[in-house]
């Protein structure tokens, strides 16, 4: 059973990888808590909530269903689920429990964190993006009309329960966008990992247990040692940035529905490795290899139609730019990256253009 240790300023807690794990999800509830919230979408109750309604055994819970998408994240819908927890009873002593995907995870956090001024959340994720990236750090959020996550906070989980047999129902489409984020782990800290999802690409995508298990737990210890290291994003957790400050300016301009999340941040990858190789900061050869791999667990669905000078002005409103200066997380090599801020902006115009011909 991996277990990785989160350890932060605002609290410490275990990411756990095993399946069978949202059964164990009542270990980690507080003796004392009171009613027991679960945020989660009518989907993945339908598909897994017997399991999770079977862990809580006789504990007082209540089901908030949330709509899902992208669209919805937004504050109308945490004002929405507030209102029912109230009139359910909740108050200081009760509990959050995220169960869904990325979008879930994000919007039941945020609710854990501003409900009487925050309550504790557990997040236990059911998608593969949400695994390895979204549950695990604390980050909660909502979108603004402007971009994604403008409104949010630090809200760190008791516990991160990571339950790989859940991603048997997972649609493929939303499974190889998960795959994404975990390339995206190996291209930023760990060259082993990433030859693994080179080598082993066939294996992961028909989802042999070992080898996917393998590969989410690299990506969660790597999110473990970063948020450890960084809570808040003021330096290293940047590097966990790779290929997101391009995928968010897809993603607002095609309104959130082109575009799976994952299926964004590749095609930021791509974008990132295209400036790069044009500042001179990653190899020909490296270039290629990220190309390559990302491209592997494809495909990413078509670009046509959509202007990159609107993605490139999309860029000054990214929540990761100060002071009017955009900072790119750009390829050094295979397992690292630099933060890179000052970029003429007809290389950024030119490197869009580049993946958008891809």
């Amino acid at each position: 059973m991996p277990s990785f240790r989160v350890d932060t300023p605002q609290r410490a807690y275990d990411a756990i990888v095993e399946r069978g794990c949202v059964g164990r999800v009542a270990e980690f509830i507080p003796a004392r808590a009171g009613i027991v919230f679960v945020v989660t979408t009518a989907d993945v109750w339908e598909l897994h909530g017997e399991r999770l309604k079977r862990a809580l055994g006789t504990r007082p819970h209540c089901v908030l269903f949330f709509p899902g998408g992208e669209p919805n994240k937004r504050l109308t819908q945490v004002e929405a689920l507030a209102d029912q927890m109230v009139e359910a009873g909740g108050d200081r002593s009760s509990i959050v429990i995220a169960f869904g995907g990325g979008i879930v995870g994000d919007l039941g956090g945020f609710l854990a964190a501003i409900f009487m001024r925050g309550i504790p959340v557990i997040q236990v994720p059911t998608t593969l993006l949400a695994q390895v990236d979204a549950a695990v750090g604390g980050k909660t959020g909502a979108n603004l009309v402007n971009g994604k996550n403008l409104i949010g906070s630090f809200h760190q989980p008791l516990a991160v329960l990571i339950d790989p047999d859940v991603l048997k129902t997972l649609p493929e489409r939303e499974y190889r966008a998960g795959l994404y984020e975990i390339v995206k782990s190996g291209i930023i800290r760990d060259a082993e990992l990433f030859r693994t999802l080179d080598e082993q690409s066939a294996a992961v995508l028909r989802q042999d247990a070992a080898v996917v298990e393998a590969v989410i737990a690299g990506a969660v210890r790597i999110k473990a040692e970063v948020v450890t290291a960084d809570e808040r994003e003021g330096d290293l957790r940047r590097i966990l940035n790779f290929g997101h400050t391009f995928g968010h300016s897809l993603e607002a301009e095609t309104k959130y529905a082109r575009f799976l999340h994952g299926e964004a941040v590749a095609w930021g990858m791509h974008a990132a490795t295209h400036l790069a190789e044009k500042l001179g900061r990653v190899s020909s050869v490296d270039a290629d290899a990220i190309h390559a791999v990302v491209s592997k667990y494809g495909p990413i669905p078509a670009t046509e139609g959509i202007a990159a000078e609107r993605l490139a002005a999309r860029l000054r409103s990214d929540k990761k730019t100060v002071q009017g200066k955009i900072h790119f997380v750009l390829p050094v090599k295979i397992g690292e990256v630099a933060i890179v801020s000052g970029v003429d902006d007809a290389l950024v115009l030119e490197s869009i253009h580049m993946a958008l011909r891809a």
